[in-house]
């Protein structure tokens, strides 16, 4: 084996393993090995070039590459002289992360804080209710508490993003200074 077939078999590995990893995000394994791609490189690559290197059909990588967009994990760059979309991926992994993790998890906040408040309400209309039974409203009464527990945790949930969208986080893990 030849030492380019060695970076390529060390960065394939790399590749590899942050496409399976991915998922744990919601990124699907292919828009995973378009990122670690795009990370490994080194100049923008064309929608064309990635296609090439990575054996998907042009519109596939094309709704990757807006896929990694929408998550600011990838950008599209201007090249003087080239007239084809050229993309990138940041390689500040910090940002990259807090990004993500912001957007990922604010609309998961906000999808199950608008279930809790609407439950809340009916729950609140069932006890208000006098024909409701005492057995019904025991149980209301038990639910309302779980839901107010669970808005006090979405609220930290909420103040951690906020802090990750700061940077505040960084004041109490810093990050490490090394950087490609």
């Amino acid at each position: 084996m030849n030492d380019s077939e060695k970076l390529q078999r060390a960065r394939n590995r790399c590749i590899e393993s942050l496409a399976q990893n991915m998922n744990l995000y919601g990124i699907t394994e292919s828009i995973g090995r378009l990122y670690g791609l795009l990370y490994f490189t080194d100049e923008p690559m064309s929608l064309d070039s990635m296609k090439d290197e990575l054996g998907m059909s042009k519109t596939s990588m094309s709704t990757s590459v807006r896929q990694l967009q929408d998550l600011q994990m990838v950008e599209k760059v201007w090249v003087k002289g080239s007239r084809k979309d050229l993309y990138q991926c940041s390689h500040d992994w910090y940002q990259t992360f807090t990004d993500l993790f912001s957007i990922k998890w604010r609309v998961g906040i906000s999808a199950n804080m608008s279930a809790i408040n609407k439950s809340i309400s009916e729950l609140q209309e069932l006890l208000d209710e006098p024909k409701t039974s005492t057995q019904i409203k025991e149980e209301a009464k038990a639910d309302l508490e779980k839901l107010k527990y669970a808005l006090n945790y979405y609220d930290w949930l909420n103040r951690l993003v906020d802090s990750f969208e700061s940077r505040e986080i960084f004041n109490f893990i810093p990050k490490v200074k090394d950087t490609p």
